[in-house]
């Protein structure tokens, strides 16, 4: 990155496993899943009817008495975002205006705050009024829409749905007057805004910042358009713990989900002298582009995430023979994990059978650009508990897949580890944690 080093100090998540990272590392050294039935619509008529949702929450609860108001306010993926958020600032140990006792530990102003978020699809309950006022004879008339089913529509509704409203909300919160960026690059975007935060912090202009990102994809017009496109796999409608399996040769596509993660970053010597847990380091990333022809995939060969994991390794300055864990997207579409086994078996080469590789989704589900912050965290948690879990529902590899998928519970000495992702637009991105204990 640069001559200053970026720590990881706090870890904070809102998943179908629990409302707290350290639920969902629970969860995922159990091999348990938060998947099962949609509660939050009724998904009769749709190939797929499950998913991954979180417990419930009242999201008035988390945030301070003064700003109840604004949920109002909300979307799901901001209310995901405020409980995440909360967990990272708690689990780092620093004081915030809206965490902890005493002053706040970090200027605010040197408090930057960096998010990925998702296409926040609107709650049909808003938009059906202004639709059912805007029908001439059964059929939509956009004419119509303009002047008489707007008025149904709050004047404050854009305000739920602007992806960047998300660390806003977080921001305004905990007072972090730092650099501020959203980041909608789909599958990745967890992964590119965890990389430009800890740029902010290596470049100087922050000293720590709060990073990652959220979406809720549990909402019928995703869905659709999922089932549409055939990545929803719709196998296991009774079985919803069974659904989603990665790199599996039984997989037939993947579960979609809700989700947030975010992590804080500090400048990791300022992060020692404080005495904070250091989870990892970042140490490198990568990103690229390859769109496929056949837009819904990856492209096979794999090439773009290939890139993207050469990029993190260069800059982490290590080779493939100091990586020893890779926590995968692995969705459980087989093209997709293919083309992504393919990816990572080129990089790791003869080490490809040895490396232990730990993909999570099959309990967590695939929340979109949420997805690689769980990721993210779930490797920094494996690297500083020296241990990983196994990877539910994979039994048999697909034919081709070389991967040492972890099929059990085991304890691992990582120096470095590999997290990558991708979206079925063609965007790839990879990141480098390093284990600082004993700097290894």
């Amino acid at each position: 990155m640069s001559k200053r080093r970026i720590a990881i100090t706090g870890v904070g998540a809102t998943t179908p496993l629990g409302l707290t990272a350290g639920e969902m590392w629970e969860g995922l050294l159990e091999g348990r899943s938060g998947i099962d039935k949609i509660q939050s619509f009724d998904p009769a008529g749709f190939p797929c009817r499950i998913a991954g949702e979180t417990p419930a929450f009242k999201v008035r609860k988390h945030v301070p008495k003064t700003y109840r108001k604004a949920t109002k306010l909300m979307s799901r993926d901001i209310e995901l975002s405020i409980l995440a958020a909360n967990d990272a600032i708690e689990t780092s140990g620093l004081v915030t205006k809206a965490a902890g006792e005493g002053e706040p530990t970090i200027d605010p102003e040197r408090f930057a705050i960096n998010m990925g978020a998702g296409l926040i699809s609107c709650d049909l309950e808003e938009l059906a009024p202004c639709v059912a006022a805007s029908l001439t004879d059964g059929e939509f008339d956009l004419k119509k829409w303009g002047t008489e089913g707007l008025n149904y529509m709050t004047p404050l509704w854009l305000l739920k749905y602007l992806p960047n409203m998300l660390p806003c909300h977080v921001g305004i919160i905990h007072d972090m007057q730092g650099p501020s960026n959203t980041i909608t690059c789909g599958e990745v975007s967890s992964h590119v805004a965890i990389t430009e935060a800890a740029q902010v912090i290596a470049r100087g202009d922050a000293d720590a910042a709060m990073a990652g990102g959220c979406e809720a994809k549990v909402n019928p017009i995703v869905l659709l358009r999922q089932c549409l496109l055939k990545r929803a796999t719709s196998d296991h409608n009774g079985t919803p713990d069974e659904a989603c399996r990665p790199f599996d040769a039984e997989a037939k596509g993947s579960v979609f989900g809700e989700a947030a993660g975010l992590v804080v970053l500090e400048e990791l010597e300022g992060a020692k002298s404080r005495g904070a847990k250091i989870y990892a380091e970042i140490a490198g990333a990568g990103a690229s582009n390859s769109l496929a022809s056949s837009y819904e995939h990856s492209e096979t060969d794999g090439k773009g995430i290939e890139i993207a994991i050469r990029k993190a390794t260069k800059e982490a300055g290590i080779d493939a023979g100091q990586i020893d864990l890779v926590v995968p997207h692995g969705t459980g579409i087989p093209a997709d994990d293919a083309a992504e086994a393919k990816a990572i078996s080129r990089v790791l080469g003869e080490r490809t059978a040895e490396v232990p590789v730990w993909p999570i989704k099959s309990m967590t589900s695939n929340a979109g650009a949420g997805a690689g912050s769980l990721d993210v965290i779930a490797t920094a948690m494996a690297i500083s508990e020296g241990k990983i879990g196994a990877a539910k529902n994979f039994e048999q590899p697909f034919d081709g897949c070389e991967l040492n998928i972890s099929k059990q519970v085991q304890e691992v000495n990582v120096r470095y580890a590999l997290c990558c992702g991708y979206t079925f637009g063609g965007q790839t991105a990879a990141l480098i944690l390093k284990n600082t204990n004993g700097e290894v």
